[in-house]
C-alpha cells in the first residue's frame, strides 16, 4: 500500500501582503476613496477650516491697513495687487501644516493599524489624507479672493490664467505638505509637528517677496529671496492674476515642488512603514 504524501496547504495571503501587490490603478482608487473619507470629516466638522480661513484674512487686513501706507510708498493700489497673490501663497503654505498634525493625532488612535490590516495600498492612507486637504486650500483661497475684491483688488488677466494660478497654488501646497506628513509620521506629536513646521514657514515667508520688493533687502537676503520657493510661486501667481512674466517663476516653482516631493514622499512612506513595526 503506497503512502500518499499530503502537502500542507499554502498559507493564506494576508491583507498586508495583498496591500504590497496592488498596482498603480488600485493605489489611485484606494487613495481617492480615503480622500473621500477626509472630505466627509471636513463636511461634518467645518470648524476644522476656521484657522485656514481666519489667518489669511487677518494677515491681509493687517498688512494693507496697518503697514500698507509705509510699505506702498504712496501707491496703495500697487501694494494691494502685490500683496494679495503673495498672501495666497503664504495662506496655502500655512494650511499645509495641518495635515502633519492631523496624521500625528490619528497615529495615536490606532486607525493606521486598521488601514494596514486592509487589502489596500500602503501609501493610500497618506496620499488620501493629503488629497483631502484640498478642501482646506480651496476654502482658504476662496475666502481670500472675496475679501480682496471687496478691498479693491481686480484681476488683470483671463479665467484660464486664474485657473492656472489656482492649480499652481494647490500643487505648491500639496507638494510641501509632504514635509508636514513626514514630521507627523516621524514625531507623532501634533503640537511638535505644528511648531517645527511654523519654524520653517515663517523664515521662508518673510524672507521672500510676499510683502515687499527684494530690492529693499540686504544683498545676502535678496539673493536668497530670488531663489526662495515662496517668492518664485508668488511671482508666477502675480503674473497669472495681475498680468506680467510667468515663465521664470513657474519654472523655479515646479523645480522646487518636484524636489520636495522626491525627497519627502519616500521619507514619509518609510516613517509610515516603520511605525507599522
Amino acid at each position: 500500500m503506497s503512502t500518499q504524501t499530503i502537502s500542507a496547504p499554502a498559507p493564506a495571503t494576508t491583507p498586508a501582503e495583498l496591500s504590497g501587490r496592488v498596482g498603480l490603478a488600485q493605489t489611485v482608487s484606494h487613495s481617492f476613496a480615503l480622500a473621500g473619507r477626509g472630505f466627509t470629516k471636513f463636511m461634518k466638522s467645518p470648524i476644522q477650516l476656521v484657522d485656514v480661513v481666519l489667518t489669511p484674512i487677518i494677515t491681509l487686513l493687517m498688512f494693507i491697513y496697518l503697514f500698507g501706507e509705509s510699505m506702498a510708498q504712496g501707491d496703495t493700489d500697487w501694494y494691494l495687487h502685490h500683496v494679495v497673490p503673495g498672501v495666497m501663497v503664504m495662506a496655502v503654505f500655512q494650511a499645509s501644516v495641518g495635515i502633519g498634525s492631523s496624521l500625528a493625532a490619528d497615529a495615536s488612535t490606532g486607525i493606521f493599524d486598521r488601514f494596514r490590516s486592509m487589502p489596500i495600498a500602503r501609501s493610500a492612507p497618506l496620499i488620501g489624507a493629503v488629497l483631502a486637504d484640498i478642501v482646506r486650500y480651496v476654502g482658504c483661497l476662496a475666502t481670500l479672493v472675496v475679501l480682496a475684491l471687496v478691498m479693491g483688488y481686480r484681476f488683470g488677466t483671463n479665467p484660464v490664467a486664474w485657473l492656472g494660478a489656482l492649480v499652481l497654488l494647490i500643487g505648491f501646497a500639496l507638494s510641501f505638505s509632504w514635509m508636514s506628513v513626514y514630521l507627523g509620521m516621524l514625531i507623532k506629536n501634533p503640537t511638535s509637528v505644528q511648531g517645527l513646521m511654523t519654524i520653517l514657514i515663517l523664515p521662508l515667508t518673510f524672507a521672500s517677496n510676499v510683502f515687499m520688493k527684494p530690492e529693499g533687502m540686504p544683498g545676502w537676503l535678496q539673493a536668497w529671496s530670488d531663489v526662495n520657493p515662496v517668492s518664485l510661486v508668488a511671482d508666477a501667481v502675480r503674473g497669472l492674476l495681475n498680468g506680467g512674466p510667468v515663465a521664470e517663476g513657474l519654472t523655479g516653482s515646479l523645480i522646487w515642488m518636484a524636489a520636495i516631493v522626491a525627497v519627502f514622499f519616500p521619507l514619509a512612506m518609510r516613517a509610515y512603514r516603520r511605525s507599522a513595526g
